[in-house]
């Protein structure tokens, strides 16, 4: 989907269309969540401190965010990828694979292209003018032969737009590309890449797989396949999620461990809201804290099972905050994450067993 939050607003409010807007946050705090394409111009992007965004764009517009709706529009996208496959894999509200090799039935005599064969593109095509005549907000679509291809074709032509990479395209695509472009490799990353003289995908194709691995590690394995476009990942329609958490940056910051406390916990019952509503406990509890000038602090505590009663999880998340507390000392954001979800266990690990102890009475 193309600006998501920000575009789901823009369509609820008339008044905001055609402005810089930022969802989350305000002019003085807090963190932009999404921002729209009036406001990338100036370079506003999503995680971005809000002063800063209000920096780079004086007269951006603050909107405070609506999970519900969003989570609601994307139920109704869903829904309409899976009128086509259901080899879906969702990464995000806004975002999904689709393997449409061998689309349902009722749709596919729709979508053979000359050689006799269900086009992705004409698929792709149509399930992006279903998306507006539904929703009323624009898609972008990549198409191609795997994965990593296809998601970055579809940041390509956005918004609105589809990029197709075929077979016989790609590699020339790849060696043209900015590293920086790559999916997986971030700012961090691709600043260490040009300090190699790495800039295009070329470059990266020139060093030998022991060079990136001795350099990045068990990522240098992954650079040095996706380069020469191998990448034989199958679309996850069972894809687990790897953690639940919830955070909250503060209007004002907190100084003491009393107040940090205070709400702290109304986080940690909502992040255990969330895995009681999807039955998936976890058993690391992480605590994440933020200071004045953006330094992340994180502590975790990992358990042989997972705290499934609501008042030991709460205690402790307490506990991690007064343990850790000399090590924060002034937070603007607080947050809660669990990982290590049940869901995410694999059958063949050993598991702890619990066994109920008790006095037989005399």
């Amino acid at each position: 989907m193309d600006a998501f939050y920000a575009s789901v607003e823009q369509r609820d409010n008339p008044e905001l269309r055609g402005k810089p807007i930022a969802v989350g946050g305000s002019a003085k705090r807090g963190v932009v969540a999404a921002a729209s394409y009036e406001a990338r111009k100036y370079g506003v992007r999503s995680a971005m401190p809000s002063i800063t965004a209000q920096r780079l764009c004086p007269h951006l517009v603050f909107v405070k965010h609506r999970f519900d709706v969003y989570r609601e529009v994307s139920q109704q996208i869903r829904k309409i990828f899976e009128e086509y496959t259901d080899l879906v894999e969702p990464l995000s509200l806004d975002e999904a694979f689709l393997d449409v090799t061998e689309p349902k039935q009722n749709v596919s005599s729709s979508f053979i292209d000359a050689a006799g064969i269900p086009s992705a593109t004409l698929i792709a095509n149509e399930i992006r003018k279903k998306i507006f005549d539904k929703t009323q907000l624009t898609a972008s679509a990549g198409v191609s032969f795997n994965k990593f291809l296809a998601k970055i074709a579809s940041d390509i032509n956005k918004p609105n737009g589809i990029k197709v990479i075929r077979p016989d395209e790609a590699l020339d695509f790849l060696e043209a590309l900015p590293v920086e472009k790559f999916f997986g490799i971030g700012k961090v990353t691709a600043k260490r890449m040009h300090s190699m003289r790495i800039f295009t995908g070329k470059d990266l194709k020139e060093k030998s797989e022991l060079e990136l691995i001795q350099r990045f590690g068990k990522a240098g394995r992954h650079f040095f396949r996706m380069v020469r476009a191998e990448d034989n990942r199958k679309v996850n329609p069972n894809r687990i999620r790897k953690s639940i958490g919830a955070e909250r940056t503060f209007f004002e910051d907190l100084k003491t461990e009393g107040d940090m406390l205070e709400k702290l916990i109304p986080i940690a019952e909502k992040v255990f809201s969330y895995m009681k509503t999807s039955d998936n406990f976890g058993r690391t509890v992480t605590l994440k804290a933020k200071t004045p000038d953006f330094q992340q602090i994180t502590r975790s505590k990992t358990f042989n099972s997972e705290p499934k009663e609501k008042s030991l999880f709460i205690s402790i998340v307490k506990d991690l905050l007064k343990n850790h507390f000399d090590e924060i000392q002034e937070v603007r954001l607080l947050g809660v994450q669990v990982s290590n979800l049940q869901k995410d266990q694999k059958v063949t690990e050993g598991i702890q067993l619990e066994f109920d102890f008790w006095e037989e009475e005399e």
